[in-house]
C-alpha cells in the first residue's frame, strides 16, 4: 500500500491591499469612484490583478481626484 501525505490544511486568503472605502458611487463624467477613484473595470477586476498592477494603480490615485468635480466630494 502506498501512503498519501495528509491533506494540507487551508489557509486563509492573503489580505489584498485595496483603496475602497466603501463609498461605491460612480461619477458619469470621469468614470470614476467617488470613494477610492478606481474605474470600474478596475474595482471588477482588482483581486485578479498582480501587486505590482494595485501598486501601479494606488500611486494614481491621489492624482485622479483633481479629474472629479469637487463639490461631488463635498467641497
Amino acid at each position: 500500500m502506498s501512503q498519501q501525505a495528509a491533506p494540507s490544511p487551508a489557509r486563509p486568503p492573503r489580505a489584498i491591499a485595496t483603496p475602497c472605502v466603501m463609498v461605491c458611487t460612480v461619477d458619469g463624467a470621469s468614470g470614476l469612484c467617488l470613494g477610492c477613484f478606481r474605474t470600474l473595470p478596475e474595482i471588477a477586476t482588482w483581486s485578479r490583478m498582480s501587486d505590482e498592477e494595485r501598486a501601479k494603480i494606488m500611486s494614481e490615485l491621489n492624482g485622479r481626484q483633481s479629474l472629479i468635480d469637487p463639490a461631488l466630494l463635498g467641497g
